[in-house]
């Protein structure tokens, strides 16, 4: 066994860490916003005193104090001008920093993304996907843009404020701050872990939604097609009827709650509290009637703090769980790189005692030993769930085995680095997705500085060029804006892609399932021509692709179970002669493609409506 096989651990880089501190580069920035505020604040503060102390002064017995009167209009003044350009910059350089946040969070997704295995990315549903790098980043936006702003101005604004009010009337300052404490004791009752797991179950349910309608915009052609839609339209109702109950649920148990921290912390109730405690204590005789005047425009401000808890909970309980499914997308293991990558010497193409499963316990390919050779076509073909997908995604590496070894020239698939792999090995699958870019872009993708002759040299290969022509504006049209393409025709662009990048190993997953006779005729005689020392894997399920193999593998149930020229396999009269008459005389035509491999099920299906799976 060679060292490749014993020792990976020592040639590859460990794993990244879990992503910590998703938010600690941007501390800077957010203590800023919060210094800016307390300024802002603490400046806004002053034309509410200035009011408070004109009243005072007017009020007072005696003569007036022309001074002091100035003085004062001109410091309110200055400080409501300070409030508005504090303020101002802090709002501004809160959404600087999310605009920061939000572009960091989605340019690290995006390259988590393309560092996980693409299979494993499949496991996890579209929706769900989607919902974390769209909906997950956009929900930071208030905790980080408003939230830290307004909760500074809400205590910082009651804090000297109550620091002034001391100064007046200790008493009445007592009295003044019994709605502040009937709202903080209801606050712990809306943070339980009975409301908690409510939220929970709320975001789940968004998130089932979000996934049926996501698989069934997706499947729409194929439920309708099979009669499906009922069981499509009853998904999504169960998604919605689930979510209702839910939200009721959620709103039954904050309903009450919610209402008495309202009346608790509503201006009439904070009013009520103060005139009474004042009147009281001015017909006591305890307190000049002039010394109620700030407490009436500063008492109100005393709230603030419990209605902003009672505003903010939710956005920052929003965003603590969006970063929650942000890190965990993240914390997804990348494929190990090498340490110190490796060449391949040539392009054969060995599978050395590979197995894999997708789920421990379960494999779905067992012990495969295989050599592709240079120059040659290897068709792979077997019954639904031998296996196929999966062995033909190990060559671009969209999984490693979980035992034995891929190898490429000598090299295993794990000591290449990856531009050097994604040089080397090119693939077509069934499921072609094409960028929203022109036509000359698309088949360019991996030769982005490719010229006009080479898109058309390729197009031609691929036999779309004529069709391309057909466009409103050619090889310059943008897919997806200004023509669409059928599915035959998605997968010659895709096709034409591939002999473009010219690379020596060739993937096809059934490359010409989509096509007419004529087409698929057209494209076999350009890997005819262009096979030179490639080397070609391709899952076949016509018998026309399988006679123009060289080498026929037969899988089942993730094993190799017949290997050969497709003529020797014939005359030998096992299981591939079988399979071969089941497809020419059991009612397949010979130019059809096998309709039980459209949902092999060898791969995981976790983005097929459920009622497809069968």
């Amino acid at each position: 066994m060679t060292a490749t096989e014993t020792t990976p651990a020592a040639r590859r880089t460990a794993p990244a860490d879990r992503e910590p501190g998703l938010l600690r580069p941007h501390l800077a920035g957010f203590a800023a916003v919060v210094a800016l505020q307390v300024i802002g604040a603490v400046a806004g503060l002053a034309p509410l005193l200035a009011v408070a102390e004109l009243g005072r002064s007017l009020l007072a017995p005696g003569p007036i104090d022309g001074g002091h009167v100035r003085t004062v209009v001109i410091v309110g003044a200055a400080g409501l001008f300070a409030r508005l350009l504090f303020t101002a910059a802090s709002s501004a350089l809160g959404h600087l920093v999310d605009d920061r946040v939000q572009l960091s969070f989605r340019r690290r997704l995006a390259a988590r993304l393309g560092q996980v295995p693409i299979g494993r990315l499949t496991r996890r549903r579209t929706g769900e996907l989607a919902k974390v790098v769209g909906d997950d980043v956009g929900a930071v936006h208030p905790f980080i843009a408003h939230t830290p702003g307004e909760l500074t101005s809400a205590f910082v604004v009651p804090l000297v404020s109550l620091a002034y009010l001391f100064t007046v009337d200790w008493r009445l300052t007592l009295i003044t701050l019994i709605p502040v404490a009937l709202a903080v004791a209801l606050v712990p009752l809306m943070m339980t872990p009975g409301r908690l797991r409510d939220q929970k179950d709320f975001d789940a349910a968004m998130g089932r939604i979000a996934s049926s309608v996501v698989e069934f915009v997706q499947g729409i052609a194929v439920v309708k097609a099979f009669g499906g839609a009922d069981r499509a339209h009853r998904r999504f109702r169960a998604a919605t009827d689930d979510f209702a109950g839910v939200f009721l649920r959620m709103v039954r148990g904050l309903a009450g709650l919610g209402a008495a921290m309202q009346v608790a912390v509503s201006p009439p109730f904070v009013l009520l509290v103060v005139l009474t405690g004042g009147a009281a204590l001015i017909t006591g005789g305890s307190m000049a009637a002039a010394d109620l005047l700030p407490f009436l425009l500063l008492g109100l401000g005393l709230t603030a703090p419990v209605a902003a808890l009672g505003h903010g909970f939710d956005d920052m309980q929003a965003a603590h769980r969006a970063v929650g499914r942000i890190r965990d997308v993240l914390a997804e293991e990348p494929l190990p790189r090498p340490a110190h990558p490796a060449a391949p010497d040539g392009h054969r193409v060995e599978l050395r005692g590979v197995r894999f499963g997708y789920d421990p316990g379960h494999e779905v390919l067992r012990g495969i030993d295989l050599t592709l050779e240079p120059g040659t076509v290897t068709a792979l073909v077997g019954p639904s769930g031998s296996g196929k997908s999966t062995l033909v995604q190990l060559l671009p590496r969209f999984f490693d085995p979980t035992h034995g070894s891929v190898v490429l020239g000598g090299a295993d698939l794990r000591d290449l680095d990856a531009r050097e792999l994604y040089r080397t090995v090119s693939f077509v699958f069934q499921d072609v997705r094409l960028l929203r870019a022109s036509v000359a872009d698309n088949i360019a993708l991996a030769v982005p500085h490719a010229d006009r002759d080479a898109v058309v040299r390729a197009a031609r290969l691929a036999n779309v060029h004529d069709r391309v022509l057909e466009l409103p504006r050619g090889y310059d049209t943008v897919l997806g804006d200004e023509a669409g393409l059928s599915g035959g025709e998605a997968q010659r662009i895709a096709l034409a892609r591939a002999l473009l990048a010219d690379a020596p190993v060739l993937v096809l997953d059934e490359a010409t399932a989509f096509a007419d006779p004529h087409t698929e005729r057209a494209v076999r005689r350009a890997l005819a021509t262009l096979k030179g020392d490639r080397t070609v894997l391709v899952i076949a399920h016509r018998p026309e692709t399988v006679a123009a193999a060289d080498t026929v593998v037969m899988l089942d149930r993730g094993t190799v179970v017949e290997r050969g020229a497709p003529a020797d396999l014939l005359a030998r009269g096992g299981r591939f002669a079988a399979f071969w008459r089941s497809h020419r005389t059991g009612g397949t035509a010979p130019g059809a493609a096998l309709e039980d491999d459209a949902l092999e099920d060898d791969v995981p299906q976790d983005d097929v409506l459920e009622g497809d799976r069968r």
